[in-house]
C-alpha cells in the first residue's frame, strides 16, 4: 500500500472500525481504487511506438534551459490512460451529481440549453482579432447582456471585459482611483484609505490593498450587519471608498444601504458593492436605487455556469453616472444599425474620455456572455425575479429546519437571504465544524463552506440555490441533522469521518503548510512498514 506525504492512504477498510472486510484490490465494488499515474506507468516504456526523435542543435536557442535528463513521465497504453482519468473522475463531486451547498458560491444547476447556445458556430470559434464587420452578431450579444445588466441594476454604464469577481472588483477600484486622481489634479485632497466591513467578502480588502490603498475594518452589529455609527465615525477626507457586500456574507441584507450611501457620498467617497450575491436580489432590488457607484456581477453565479474546475468566469461592472467617464476600454456601442468596439480614449471623449485604460486585451469570455444571454432570455424579467424569491425561500427553509439542532447566530434577526449561517457552538467538547463537514461526505454530499465568514466561530455557510427541489433539500437537511445530533452527543466515529470515501481524513494542516507537489517513489521499507 502506498502513502503520500500529506498523510492520506487508500480507504480499504480494516475489518474493524468501519465493519468491512478489506478487498485485495482496495476497490469497493464499483468505487475503484486508483493509484497515481506514476505508480501505473513505466518511464522506460510506452503504449505507442514512436521513432527516436532526430538530434537537434537546440543549445544555442535554449541555453541553460536545455533538458539534460529524461523527462520522467510514465508511458501508458490508451486503455490505461482512459481508465485512469475515468476512475479519478468518479471520485469528483459535481453539481450534476447532487446538491452543492457551498455558501457564498451560488453553485446551481447549469441549464443545458445555455451550453448548446455557447457551442454555436460563430460564438464558440470566434477569433479575438475578427474584423468588426464580421462579428456584428457577437458584439450585438455582448451589448444585449450589458443592457440587461444595466436595467437590472438601474446603472447607466457597464464594463464587460473583467473576467471574474475579483477582476471586477479591481476594475471598480481602478475607476474609483482614477476619479480621485482627477479630483487631485483639480486641487482636491489625496484619499488613501478604503473602509471594508467585517461581513464583506475576503477579496474586498485584498483588492483595495492591491490598488495601493490602506484598509480599515468596520465592525458588525449584533445582528450581523454593518455598524452604521462606526462607519460614520471613520468617514473623513482620507477615505476613498467603502466596499460593502450586499447581501453580506452572513446571508443578510444590509437594511441601512441608503443611509450608508448618503454618508459615504457626503464625505466625498464612493460606494463599491460586491455583487457576488446578486442571485439573492436579482429582479427584486436595483443596486443603483441604493446609491451604489460601482458593482461587479458574477455572470457565472447569477446567470448560469456555476464556477468550479478553474473557470471560466465573467465579472462585468456597472457604474453610476459619477464613475461612468472613468470606466475602462474597450466597450461595445451601438451606432445606428451597427455595433462598434470603442478602443480609443479620444474617440469618445465626450462621455468616456477619462477611462483608466484597459483591463484585458480582448473579451475572451464570449461563452459566458452567450450563456448569460440564453439564461436571461429564457427566464425573462418575471423568471429572474422568481430566481431570487426561490433562492431566498430555499435558504430560509434550511435555516428554520435546522435551527433547533444547530446554533444559528442571526436567526433571531429575521429571515436570511440566499444562505443560512450556522456555528459549531453546542457541539460536544472536542467536536468542531470540520467533523460535521467530513461526516457529510459519508452522507454523499459535498460539505458546506467552513469557517467563513470569520465573524462567526466555526461557521457553516449553506447556500441551497433556487434550482434544488424540496425533496433534495429534505434529504440534505435530514443528513445534516443526523450528523449534528451525533456531534452534540459526542459520537467518536464522527471524528474518524469520512469512512466511506475513497480517502480517509488527511492532515490538512501539514498538507497546506508543506504541500508535496512532485511525486517521489517511496522506499520499499517505508511501504512495507505501512
Amino acid at each position: 500500500m502506498s502513502i503520500n506525504a500529506s498523510g492520506w492512504k487508500p480507504n480499504i477498510g480494516d475489518g474493524q472500525g468501519d465493519h468491512e472486510r478489506p478487498s485485495f484490490t482496495g476497490n469497493r465494488a464499483l468505487m475503484l481504487e486508483e493509484p497515481l499515474i506514476f505508480e501505473i506507468g513505466d518511464t522506460e516504456r510506452t503504449g505507442v511506438d514512436l521513432a527516436d526523435a532526430p538530434a537537434a542543435n537546440a543549445v544555442d536557442r535554449l541555453g541553460a534551459l536545455l533538458r539534460s535528463a529524461p523527462i520522467g513521465l510514465p508511458g501508458l497504453t490508451e486503455p490505461e490512460t482512459v481508465r485512469h482519468y475515468t476512475r479519478l473522475s468518479r471520485q469528483n463531486y459535481a453539481i450534476d451529481l447532487g446538491l452543492f451547498p457551498l455558501g457564498s458560491c451560488t453553485m446551481k444547476h447549469n441549464p443545458r440549453l445555455n451550453e448548446k447556445m455557447a457551442r454555436l458556430p460563430g460564438f464558440a470559434d470566434l477569433h479575438p482579432l475578427t474584423p468588426i464587420e464580421q462579428c456584428q452578431g457577437a458584439l450585438a450579444l455582448i451589448h444585449l447582456v450589458g443592457e440587461w445588466l444595466k436595467a437590472l441594476t438601474n446603472m447607466p454604464a457597464i464594463a464587460m471585459s473583467p473576467k471574474a469577481g475579483a477582476h471586477g472588483e479591481l476594475c471598480g477600484l481602478l475607476a474609483i482611483r482614477a476619479a480621485h486622481e482627477a479630483r487631485e489634479r483639480a486641487g482636491g485632497a489625496a484619499r488613501r484609505t478604503v473602509l471594508v466591513p467585517e461581513s464583506a467578502h475576503g477579496t474586498n480588502p485584498a483588492t483595495a490593498a492591491f490598488c495601493g490603498y490602506a484598509v480599515e475594518s468596520i465592525p458588525a452589529t449584533g445582528d450581523g450587519r454593518v455598524d452604521l455609527a462606526a462607519l460614520k465615525a471613520k468617514l473623513g477626507p482620507d477615505i476613498a471608498a467603502v466596499m460593502i457586500t450586499n447581501p453580506n456574507t452572513c446571508g443578510l441584507f444590509e437594511r441601512d444601504m441608503i443611509a450608508i450611501a448618503d454618508a459615504v457620498h457626503a464625505a466625498g467617497a464612493y460606494l463599491y458593492c460586491d455583487g457576488a450575491n446578486f442571485n439573492a436580489i436579482v429582479g427584486r432590488v436595483r443596486p443603483g436605487d441604493l446609491g451604489i457607484d460601482a458593482m461587479h456581477i458574477n455572470l457565472h453565479k447569477t446567470f448560469s455556469t456555476p464556477h468550479g474546475g478553474g473557470g471560466p468566469g465573467a465579472g462585468p461592472v456597472v457604474f453610476s453616472q459619477a464613475l461612468a467617464p472613468f470606466a475602462p476600454l474597450p466597450f461595445v456601442e451601438k451606432q445606428g444599425d451597427r455595433f462598434v468596439l470603442v478602443e480609443e480614449e479620444t474617440a469618445q471623449a465626450e462621455h468616456h474620455g477619462d477611462a483608466f485604460g484597459r483591463m484585458v486585451a480582448f473579451h475572451g469570455q464570449m461563452g459566458m456572455f452567450v450563456r448569460a444571454a440564453a439564461y436571461m432570455l429564457s427566464h425573462g424579467a418575471d423568471g429572474l425575479r422568481q430566481v431570487a424569491e426561490d433562492a431566498v425561500l430555499a435558504a430560509n427553509y434550511v435555516l428554520r429546519s435546522l435551527e433547533d439542532v444547530l446554533e444559528a447566530p442571526f436567526a433571531a434577526s429575521g429571515p436570511c437571504m440566499h444562505e443560512a449561517l450556522f456555528s459549531d457552538e453546542g457541539l460536544a467538547d472536542g467536536f468542531s465544524t470540520l467533523d460535521i463537514a467530513k461526516a457529510l461526505i459519508d452522507e454523499g454530499f459535498h460539505p458546506m463552506t467552513m469557517y467563513f465568514p470569520l465573524v462567526v466561530h466555526g461557521a457553516m455557510l449553506i447556500e441551497p440555490t433556487e434550482t434544488e427541489s424540496r425533496a433534495t433539500l429534505d434529504q440534505f437537511i435530514g443528513a445534516l441533522r443526523s450528523v449534528a445530533e451525533r456531534g452534540k452527543a459526542g459520537d467518536p466515529t464522527l471524528q474518524q469521518a469520512p469512512i466511506h470515501a475513497p480517502r480517509r481524513r488527511l492532515d490538512e494542516t501539514l498538507a497546506a503548510r508543506k504541500p508535496v507537489l512532485v511525486w517521489r517513489e517511496q522506499p520499499d521499507a517505508a511501504v512495507a512498514a505501512e
